[in-house]
């Protein structure tokens, strides 16, 4: 029997037209039958252009029997409150979804995987997330996923009853007394002071984000996120045009890969060791100094090597 894709998607946008084609695209050949599109506002008359053209492309590219609920905004809220306004309007409509950014672009077999689990943990509370992503191929899974701490946005999805646990201005953070508390989950020192520093960045307005509240949400909550053995979603957006991934990170452009079904199931939902720890010490580490200066001596000579071969 051929899958039938039974969930509503989430997609947001901003001002990228090329790399929101072939998202819409993959969206379009699951044929979702509800798709909420959550596009950010311009901040200049250049990017007003590119807003239009983006929005255009997703809605040239709705060819399916399909309802279409758009929220667009007319000014620029920024990533903050564009994504997380955005999909409370989703979460208040629909008991669940998958969510897809711009430059996300997945596998066809991301949204069985997605709907099946979405299914299967429906009333399980203590799963509060479903990743499309696997950076870490040392990591072999004995199953065709496993949980872990860390919740990827590169393609995922969640139900109503966790995305309640969700709040943008982190007020739990802010209003308490003894940090470390809420820090205990995580097991390595650098991994604390990371998150302690990332989440005191965004309550102070420093960083502009929504995702890392979503971290603190489900790790505050004693909740697990699912990674799926095989990376299902490539990343396309990395470039200065890109909110966050401006620099091209090899570590991060996994390319997508499709995965096996039937799934086979982890036995018990517990956290999985291997991930946590190889996942901290890829994306949520403070470095070491060592580490700072390794890297600052090699962005020099990369500029030395640069300006000898402009003087060629």
């Amino acid at each position: 029997m051929s899958f039938q894709l039974r969930v509503p998607v989430a997609l947001i946008i901003f001002r990228r037209p090329e790399t929101t084609r072939r998202v819409v695209e993959a969206i379009a050949a699951a044929r979702p039958p509800r798709l909420y599109v959550i596009a950010d506002g311009p901040r200049t008359p250049e990017e007003a252009t590119q807003c239009a053209a983006t929005r255009a492309v997703v809605e040239q590219a709705i060819s399916w029997d399909c309802a279409v609920f758009t929220d667009y905004a007319d000014i620029n809220l920024g990533n903050k409150r564009r994504i997380s306004s955005g999909l409370d309007r989703v979460f208040a409509q629909e008991e669940q979804a998958i969510v897809l950014e711009d430059d996300c672009v997945p596998d066809p077999t991301f949204f069985r995987f997605c709907q099946e689990l979405l299914e299967k943990y429906r009333d399980e509370p203590r799963v509060m997330h479903i990743g499309g992503n696997n950076f870490l191929p040392q990591v072999r899974l004995p199953d065709s996923y496993a949980f872990c701490r860390y919740p990827h946005t590169w393609g995922w999805a969640t139900w109503r009853r966790a995305w309640q646990l969700y709040d943008v201005d982190m007020r739990a953070w802010t209003a308490a007394t003894d940090k470390s508390l809420l820090l205990k989950p995580f097991t390595h020192p650098r991994e604390r002071r990371f998150w302690q520093q990332m989440w005191d960045a965004v309550c102070a307005g420093r960083i502009d984000t929504w995702d890392y509240q979503w971290t603190f949400a489900c790790v505050s909550h004693g909740g697990l996120a699912i990674a799926p053995a095989v990376n299902l979603v490539s990343n396309i957006g990395f470039g200065q045009d890109a909110s966050h991934t401006v620099y091209h990170d090899p570590r991060l452009m996994v390319a997508a890969a499709p995965i096996d079904f039937p799934l086979r199931h982890p036995q018990t939902i517990a956290s999985h060791a291997g991930l946590d720890v190889h996942t901290a010490r890829l994306h949520f580490m403070v470095p070491t100094r060592a580490y700072v200066i390794r890297r600052a001596i090699k962005r020099q000579l990369g500029r030395v090597r640069r300006a000898l071969l402009r003087r060629a």
